[in-house]
């Protein structure tokens, strides 16, 4: 299964290292990743695979929500279905 992560926050060291560390300590792999700084925003978007992952989705979510709150950055974590589910309504 896929889900989608993004991360939106003020362009500070260390946060493709921090987000990525999650994701590796939770054995998520990280499939494709587009990042760009708009001004002075960091702007990240990820497709992972959690088919292989230590933790359940909503323990995954709550990492990294944990992880944004203290880096100051609004991280979202989604399932890919929830995308496929809106394309057919």
């Amino acid at each position: 299964m896929k889900a989608i992560i993004t991360v939106l926050g003020k362009d500070t060291v260390g946060i493709m290292y921090n987000v990525s560390r999650i994701l590796a300590e939770q054995g998520v792999n990280i499939e494709d990743v587009t990042q760009t700084i708009l001004q002075d925003y960091f702007t990240m978007l990820m497709v992972v695979n959690i088919d292989e992952t230590k933790s359940s989705f909503s323990e995954l979510k709550a990492a990294m929500t944990e992880m944004g709150e203290e880096q100051g950055l609004s991280i979202n974590v989604q399932k890919e279905e929830i995308f496929a589910a809106m394309h057919r309504v």
